[in-house]
């Protein structure tokens, strides 16, 4: 064989190594799915705003006050707005 055709050869098994060796690893889309899987969540989303239902302020989920009540729970945006929902001088809003 000549040199080049080795060459040639040579340059078409390391494209096919690297091709199957390619196919083995996780690709870009099953990344993304342990991304997800680990974060319990899709990548790029932060956080989800919930309403308190005593003042209508809008707060992030993780910090705001829960309240688990009736099945239900409840966020607030203070510690001052879960007891005076709790008192019940505020009822919630169902139609806004």
């Amino acid at each position: 064989m000549s040199p080049v055709r080795l060459v040639i050869l040579a340059i078409l098994f390391y494209i096919g190594y690297r091709m199957l060796r390619g196919l083995g690893s996780s690709g870009s889309g099953q990344v993304e799915e342990e991304k997800k899987d680990r974060a319990g969540k899709e990548p790029g989303v932060q956080d989800v705003l919930v309403e308190d239902p005593v003042c209508h302020t809008l707060i992030p989920r993780h910090q705001a006050v829960r309240l688990r009540q009736q099945g239900k729970t409840w966020y607030f945006c203070s510690e001052d707005c879960c007891d005076r929902f709790i008192e019940g001088g505020e009822t919630p809003r169902d139609d806004v």
